[in-house]
C-alpha cells in the first residue's frame, strides 16, 4: 500500500509521521516544491523508524510526481497556511491554482488514486477537485469534519472533566469558523446524552469553542495547527487502506442527501477500500437543519469565487 502526501510542511510531515507509525503502509512518499525539503523531512522521519518500531519506507521528492506513481491514496496538504486574522476563505485565490495542478499530476501517475483534500478552504478545494478531475465522487474526500469532530470531543471532555475515550460526538457542515454544525443533540458520554451532564449554556459554549478551534490555535501558534490535522488524516487513510469501514464526517459531493445538491460539505460517511463507501443520513433537529442550510449557503458563496 503506497500513500503520497503532497506538501512537506508541518501538516504534511505530521500526516506522514502518523501514517508511518501505524505501520499499515509499505511506503509513504512526501513531495514538496522546495528543493530538498521533502527529502530532508523523509530522512529525519526514517531515522525515527528503529525508535518508533515501524517498517514503512518514507521517501522524499522535490516536485517529481513520477515518484508518486501507483499510489493508492494521496493527501493534498499543499498551499499557503492560514495566518492570524486570515479566514480560510481568503486563501482561495492562491490555493485553488496549487490544488488543481497537484491533483492533475497525481492522477497522471496514479489514475486509480483516492484523493484526500486538506488544503483550505477545504470544502471548496474538494469541490474544485471534483469539477476539474472527473474522478468518481467516492474517490475525492475532504478531511475537515474528522478534525472538527476531534476538537468537539476534546471540548466536551474538558467541559465534563471526563476522559476523552468516554466521549462520542460529531461535527457536520462546512469546515469554517461560521459553517461548522456541532451536533450537541447527538453527542454522548458512554451512550448517555451530554445534555444530562452539561447545561444548555455550557453546551453552547462548547459548540462555540469548537467552531473557532482552528482560529484559536492559529492565534496561539502564529500559523495553522498540525498535530491534530495530521492525526485526522492518518485515521482516514488507515480506514481506507485497511478497509475498516469506519464512519467519519467528511466533505463529500452531495446529490440530494440532506436536501443539498452540487456541493461538497461535511456529512457522515463510511470509509473503506473504495474511499467513500456510502453517505449516512442522520436525523437532524430543526435548528440543526437550519444551521446546515446556512453553512451550505456559505460554502456555495465561496465556491462562486472559483475560476475553473
Amino acid at each position: 500500500m503506497k500513500v503520497t502526501v503532497v506538501g512537506a510542511g508541518a501538516v504534511g510531515a505530521s500526516c506522514a509521521e502518523y501514517i508511518a507509525i501505524k505501520d499499515f503502509a509499505s511506503e509513504v512518499v512526501v513531495l514538496d516544491i522546495k528543493e530538498g525539503y521533502a527529502e530532508g523531512k523523509a530522512m529525519d522521519l526514517m531515522q525515527t523508524a528503529s525508535l518508533n518500531g515501524f517498517d514503512t519506507k518514507i521517501t522524499g521528492s522535490t516536485n517529481d510526481y513520477a515518484k508518486t506513481a501507483d499510489s493508492h491514496i494521496a493527501v493534498i496538504t499543499s498551499g499557503i497556511p492560514r495566518k492570524p486574522g486570515m479566514t480560510r476563505e481568503e486563501l482561495i485565490g492562491i490555493n485553488a491554482g496549487i490544488v488543481k495542478t497537484v491533483s492533475r499530476n497525481l492522477i497522471e501517475h496514479s489514475p486509480n488514486v483516492i484523493i484526500i483534500v486538506v488544503s483550505n478552504p477545504m470544502d471548496t478545494m474538494t469541490y474544485l477537485v471534483h469539477k476539474t478531475t472527473g474522478l468518481p465522487k467516492n474517490r475525492i474526500i475532504g478531511m475537515g469534519g474528522a478534525l472538527d469532530s476531534a476538537r468537539f470531543k476534546y471540548r466536551l471532555a474538558e467541559a465534563m472533566e471526563a476522559p476523552i475515550s468516554d466521549i462520542d460526538g460529531m461535527v457536520i457542515g462546512g469546515h469554517s469558523d461560521t459553517g461548522m454544525v456541532p451536533l450537541t443533540s447527538h453527542a454522548t458520554r458512554n451512550s448517555i446524552r451530554v445534555s444530562e451532564f452539561l447545561s444548555e449554556d455550557r453546551l453552547q459554549q462548547v459548540a462555540d469553542d469548537t467552531k473557532v478551534g482552528g482560529a484559536t490555535l492559529t492565534k496561539l501558534l502564529g500559523t495553522s495547527a498540525w498535530y491534530a490535522p495530521g492525526a485526522a488524516v492518518s485515521s482516514m487513510v488507515q480506514a481506507i487502506a485497511c478497509d475498516q469501514r469506519k464512519m467519519f464526517p467528511c466533505s463529500t459531493m452531495l446529490e440530494g442527501e440532506y436536501g443539498l445538491n452540487d456541493i461538497c460539505i461535511g456529512v457522515p460517511v463510511i470509509l473503506g477500500k473504495n474511499g467513500i463507501e456510502r453517505i449516512v443520513e442522520i436525523p437532524l433537529s430543526d435548528a440543526e437543519k437550519n444551521k446546515m442550510k446556512e453553512s451550505a449557503e456559505g460554502v456555495t458563496k465561496t465556491n462562486g469565487l472559483l475560476d475553473f
